[in-house]
């Protein structure tokens, strides 16, 4: 073949590639949408099939000229599609992951376990003595290896659901995307009391949001709601702080009180159009100050 027909193969070759290049793209986004693609990108790629377009006009290269208008057509379709895409994105509101904690947030566990102490000691201990304690701290050391053994299986089966926390959660799960986050690794024991417990209060939580867990920090989430401060230490999204007797004294967090105050604060949040990663969020308690 001879060297200037191999010329205009290897041109037409060429100009198929980079004119039929963005198709498929076209075709992609229509079944999976756009967030990967940049605009910036976009932009570039236009610029350049522009300055093609005007190098095959000055030339008089009719295959350049046809084959940069093709490919002007189809990068300008998706950058309109992408675009439209964002607008629409942009009107509905971002559906939040919020990770929830089970025991002293959902289930009032430290209740069943005073119950179980002062029932097994014939003792007299409430909830108040142990303001800004653990339950081990306010017993004998000698009473340390009953306590711990009382956190059996049937401990888990039937605890109280804290006052409005079922209807609360229930609203956020039809907004949000919601997980029950319990580091049941502590008691190994109570995985499957834990899951029947949660089927029973909270049947509108599937098993697939639900999380056996022992590092809350491997939790992908933007909120999690949890009454103690370690789990906040390798959590990359917002702490909630649930208030409980024993995080009395904690000042680290933004804490909330009841469940009641879980709902204003979300219904809050999802009434403001933006706000900064890094401010904080409306109708939180920041416990960074001291409290009045």
């Amino acid at each position: 073949m001879p060297a200037l027909s191999w010329q205009v193969v290897t041109g037409t070759v060429a100009a198929l590639c980079t004119t039929l290049a963005f198709l498929p793209q076209l075709v992609k986004m229509r079944k999976q949408g756009s967030a990967e693609l940049s605009f910036v990108m976009l932009a570039m790629y236009l610029t350049g099939q522009a300055l093609w377009l005007a190098y095959g006009l000055m030339l008089g290269a009719g295959p350049i000229i046809a084959a940069n208008i093709a490919s002007l057509v189809l990068v300008s379709a998706v950058a309109v599609r992408k675009r439209a895409a964002d607008r629409e994105a942009a009107a509905v509101p971002r559906r939040l992951r919020i990770a929830i904690d089970m025991d002293e947030v959902m289930a009032d566990a430290l209740a069943e376990h005073v119950r179980r102490y002062n029932a097994a000691f014939d003792a007299r201990l409430t909830i108040d003595d142990l303001r800004g304690r653990h339950l081990e701290d306010r017993i004998p050391p000698s009473h340390h290896e009953a306590v711990a053994a009382m956190l059996d299986a049937s401990f888990f089966a039937d605890l109280p659901v804290f006052a409005d926390c079922q209807d609360v959660v229930r609203e956020l799960a039809g907004r949000h995307d919601v997980l029950v986050v319990t580091a049941a690794m502590d008691v190994p024991v109570s995985f499957d009391a834990k899951f029947r417990w949660l089927q029973r209060h909270f049947p509108f939580i599937t098993p697939n949001q639900i999380v056996f867990c022992g590092d809350k920090g491997l939790i992908d989430a933007d909120y999690l709601i949890d009454d103690r401060a370690r789990h906040f230490e390798r959590f990359k999204g917002r702490p909630l702080l649930f208030s409980a007797p024993h995080n009395f004294a904690e000042r680290r967090y933004p804490r909330v009180d009841s469940w009641s105050d879980v709902r204003e604060l979300f219904a809050r949040l999802d009434g403001l159009d933006a706000q900064p990663a890094d401010a904080p969020a409306a109708g939180l308690r920041d416990e960074a100050a001291p409290a009045a």
